[in-house]
């Protein structure tokens, strides 16, 4: 079977609060950077298009039968909408949802791979850390559409209890009982990670692509080299070491990333000298990447190089002159 050019639909699976749509918009983001039209679809959103104002944690109960047959079609309509994409040019469609029992999994395969014909890839998200778990609720889930009109202290409250009811009758993937399906169990934000039955260039991608990305929330600092002594010659390109000013420039930036007291931090340089010297005093593992290497200096140097206003106010921003 031509895997690379079948349509794929990715199902996510997890307990609410799991991080499953963070990685489904990343996925989607990454899948329709690399040239396959990707598209999200998120149950979650069609519910609350067809009820309008939120119902409360009962509402998901599994014995609240109204709920459960509204929350099947608005599943239902979803998954028809992700068909219809991937029938008219989409490549992936990331079927958002908790999707936590066996049953609703075997449908989705029926109508996925059964009826339509496409690959299909289950992804699910599986976490019993409680920090992970709060900062996930604190930061994405009270602040969502669900709570628009809500208190923060009884939006959680009521969180936690829609948990408790997903809870009852969560089923996760079984690598016996579905043996059939391809799908990647993610453990605690990507501690550990299993793949079954992975087949195909677009499976194998979103797999290393999710086993190499961090899901949970950090902090990135970006800065540029100091000055080097062919900027001081106004020459373009080359490998020179850091000038006067650009080991000063170093030097505060080691004082400054040291004052931050980050933990695990970790620094990454091109191969280039005056990046790895503008780096030499950060007290941390460092990495250094081919990739981050200039490609072409004269373009650089027309669209990407700082004015000197502005490589004069970076300098200014960490020492003091």
């Amino acid at each position: 079977m031509d895997y690379v050019n079948t349509p794929h639909v990715v199902a996510m699976v997890g307990l609410p609060a799991r991080g499953k749509t963070y990685i489904a918009m990343k996925l989607a983001r990454y899948l329709n950077w690399v040239g396959l039209p990707t598209k999200v679809f998120n149950v979650g959103d069609y519910r609350r298009q067809a009820l309008g104002n939120y119902q409360g944690h009962d509402f998901f109960h599994p014995r609240n039968r109204e709920g459960t047959n509204i929350r099947n079609k608005c599943a239902l309509d979803a998954l028809q909408d992700v068909c219809e994409f991937l029938q008219t040019g989409g490549m992936v469609a990331v079927y958002d949802a908790t999707n936590t029992s066996m049953e609703r999994r075997k449908l989705i395969h029926d109508v996925v791979c059964e009826r339509m014909g496409y690959k299909l890839f289950f992804i699910e998200s599986i976490c019993n850390a409680p920090a992970i778990i709060e900062t996930n609720i604190m930061e994405c889930k009270v602040t969502n559409p669900d709570y628009t009109n809500m208190e923060k202290e009884d939006a959680v409250k009521d969180f936690l209890k829609r948990i408790e009811h997903y809870r009852l009758f969560y089923e996760p993937l079984d690598e016996e009982k579905e043996t059939k399906y391809s799908f990647m169990k993610i453990y605690d934000a990507g501690r550990r990670v299993v793949v079954h039955k992975q087949e195909g260039h677009i499976e194998s991608r979103i797999a290393y692509y999710l086993m190499n990305i961090h899901i949970t929330p950090r902090s990135i600092y970006l800065t540029r080299h100091g000055e080097s002594v062919y900027n001081q010659l106004g020459r373009i390109g080359g490998d020179s070491d850091l000038s006067y000013r650009g080991r000063q420039y170093a030097n505060a930036l080691a004082k400054f990333i040291t004052e931050q007291d980050i933990t695990n931090l970790r620094v990454w340089t091109s191969c280039m000298k005056r990046t790895i010297q503008t780096a030499s005093g950060i007290d941390a593992p460092q990495e250094r990447w081919k990739a981050l290497n200039e490609i072409d200096a004269v373009m650089h140097k027309m669209k990407l190089s700082l004015s000197p206003v502005e490589t004069d106010l970076l300098f200014r921003a960490f020492v003091k002159v």
